[in-house]
């Protein structure tokens, strides 16, 4: 674990290893979304302006969600900002790039279904790198156990301050028990459903259908996982929050399948002119 990867000499700039997975998960998602986009006639102009309202509301979303869930951990009004230092929701943040993609559409009116086919497989590689920042910052970690892969965690981290607050080790204790490395697993799990849907790309055969099989395939994996991790409490039906947004994503996803299931095959690529190179 390094949450801080560097510091300046001389100054109090420091290279947090939370911001800079959050930074290149930004870049790899963008420059995958503009690849796909020159392969499907989507023009890659949209695709690098969308980016920028989609982190913002993304970040939005995520930071907002957070604070919502953990008012404890807030001190300040400006500890509301500070993203860089971890922090942040991703259904929340799910919530916030929703909002700026429709608000975006509404402002440039691009092609609607083909760019969110686009966009899913960058959410997905988006995940992968951005649960590498978490297993940096030592948040949205797991329950204990004794696997062989199994993770400890230093003093003052949030492994250790929840397993000290519990009970279940001293103050005194250099470092956390051994707990699922739930942030790596969901790192694999975001890898894995990146190959799938550039796998599944090159085959739909209606436009939206990339999107409708992250929204269906997310939320089982998501859940499954969060059963392994021990740093949210029970929110509604003996599930935790991301629990209970897994499965309505999920059902997002079955619905939106079974709408574009009934449309007639044929995809944006088929038909439009090759998107202008300026």
């Amino acid at each position: 674990m390094l949450q801080v990867l560097y510091e300046i000499p001389g100054t109090a700039i420091r290279i947090h290893g939370f911001g800079l997975m959050l930074f290149l998960a930004f870049l790899a998602a963008m420059n995958l979304a503009a690849w796909l986009a020159r392969r499907s006639k989507v023009d890659p102009n949209d695709v690098f302006d969308l980016a920028i309202w989609l982190i913002v509301g993304g970040l939005i979303g995520a930071r907002g969600f957070y604070v919502l869930q953990h008012r404890e951990a807030i001190d300040s009004f400006w500890d509301a900002f500070k993203v860089w230092e971890g922090g942040i929701v991703l259904y929340g943040s799910l919530i916030g790039a929703a909002a700026a993609f429709v608000l975006f559409w509404r402002v440039r009116r691009f092609p609607f279904r083909p760019m969110l086919d686009v966009a899913a497989p960058a959410m997905a590689v988006g995940v992968a790198l951005g649960r590498i920042g978490c297993f940096l910052n030592g948040c949205c970690y797991g329950d204990t156990c004794d696997l062989p892969w199994a993770v400890t965690f230093p003093r003052g981290t949030l492994p250790w301050s929840d397993q000290v607050h519990s009970g279940l080790i001293g103050s005194d204790a250099p470092r956390s028990l051994p707990v699922h490395p739930t942030q790596l697993y969901s790192a694999i799990d975001g890898l894995i459903l990146t190959a799938l849907l550039l796998a599944y790309f090159p085959l739909r055969r209606r436009d939206g259908e990339v999107m409708a099989l992250l929204l269906v395939t997310y939320p089982i994996t998501r859940f499954l996982i969060e059963r392994l991790r021990d740093d949210e409490g029970v929110f509604f039906a003996g599930m935790t929050v991301s629990q209970n947004g897994s499965l309505l994503l999920l059902a997002i996803g079955l619905l939106g399948w079974a709408w574009l299931s009934r449309l007639p095959r044929g995809r944006f690529a088929d038909t439009a002119p090759a998107p202008s190179s300026g």
